[in-house]
């Protein structure tokens, strides 16, 4: 087989769309060496880290009319390429049905609350369309619960639409912390969803106890919030992958209360270095049992006031995390998408 994955989210400098389109093409490609698996897209893209042989970077567009991409320019490179099937990993596939195509809805939370999204006008009115008119072949989603959530909203047919489970990259390992400071981590896109005040709002009561930092790492979005200076806050940014490890590890707990999620990416990473993890419902089907959770400000102050006075309660946690983490696995996540690719293939021009 021969896949044509849109790969304009490896653009991103981070985040769970540039996480997904490497680590999944990464992992197709070792899963399946006798196929490939080809990256294209109109913009200006990192291939991701390791590539085997048969993950290859496609061509650009060659006119002004492949400018248009997503009516023009892929479905011509696509034919170029004689590929069997598009994959778009980022809620879109080309306009026209012209070959089997699987597109990734990652959640609904540009359909959900307008101010989570101020910028997403194209994914707004450009996803429901292609839905509507059952332009993609197949549907993936990261939960069942995103699935319920498509199929009842967009009005998809359970047999188009398939739940594929995410994974933390397997370099993400526990690793030994230099001593220092007790600290509660974020990690994610800086935006109205992630919940970052109330976080803020409960760790400032549990620091009235205990000196525990808070680190907050990711990359701010235009609409995110702006965190000022305080005792105790330390804005570490966009960190680079070969340093998440450490912070991870050093965690005392990874707090995520999120409003709402298609997965929870960060998640899963934490636990796969063996951090404790306290957050909101939103993430349940990638913390299972393994994570406290917590959805208002209440709960949050409870459950970190606890990993900051109990560290047996954190170590126990920590094991539980290590255990659900190697439930998952990008070659899991990779093999169950083939699938869904090969039954595009079967459907389309049904």
């Amino acid at each position: 087989m021969r896949v044509a994955m849109e790969a304009a989210s490896l653009s991103l400098s981070s985040g769970g769309l540039a996480r997904y389109t490497g680590e999944l093409s990464g992992a197709l490609a070792r899963c399946f060496p006798e196929d490939e698996f080809i990256l294209v897209s109109d913009q200006a893209f990192r291939m991701p880290r390791a590539a085997p042989a048969n993950l290859k970077r496609g061509g650009t567009p060659r006119t002004a009319a492949e400018r248009r991409w997503w009516l023009w320019g892929l479905p011509r490179e696509a034919r170029r390429l004689g590929a069997d099937v598009i994959h778009g990993p980022d809620f879109a596939v080309p306009y026209l049905p012209l070959r089997p195509s699987v597109l990734t809805l990652h959640d609904l939370s540009p359909w959900m609350e307008p101010r989570w999204h101020v910028a997403a006008g194209r994914v707004k009115w450009r996803t429901p369309v292609l839905l509507k008119l059952r332009i993609p072949t197949m549907i993936i989603t990261p939960t069942e619960t995103v699935r319920r959530q498509a199929m009842e909203r967009f009005r998809i047919d359970a047999q188009r639409i398939v739940a594929v489970p995410e994974a933390a990259p397997s370099w993400l390992r526990p690793v030994a912390a230099p001593a220092g400071r007790r600290y509660f981590l974020f990690v994610g896109t800086w935006e109205p969803r992630k919940n970052l005040p109330a976080l803020l709002e409960a760790w400032r009561e549990v620091r009235r106890e205990y000196p525990i930092d808070l680190v907050v790492a990711g990359r701010r979005r235009a609409d995110g919030p702006d965190l000022r200076e305080e005792p105790g806050l330390r804005v570490a940014g966009e960190v680079p992958d070969d340093q998440l490890a450490e912070l991870y590890s050093g965690a005392l707990a990874l707090v995520y209360p999120s409003l709402y999620e298609g997965f929870g990416l960060p998640v899963l990473e934490a636990m796969q270095c063996g951090a404790c993890v306290i957050a909101s419902h939103a993430v349940r089907e990638a913390g299972g049992d393994a994570a406290v959770y917590a959805d208002d400000s209440a709960a949050l102050v409870r459950a970190m006031r606890q990993a900051a006075a109990q560290p047996e309660w954190v170590a126990q946690r920590r094991e539980l995390s290590l255990a659900r983490a190697r439930e998952f696995s990008w070659e899991q996540s990779a093999r169950s998408t083939y699938e869904v690719y090969e039954e595009a293939r079967r459907r389309f021009g049904r």
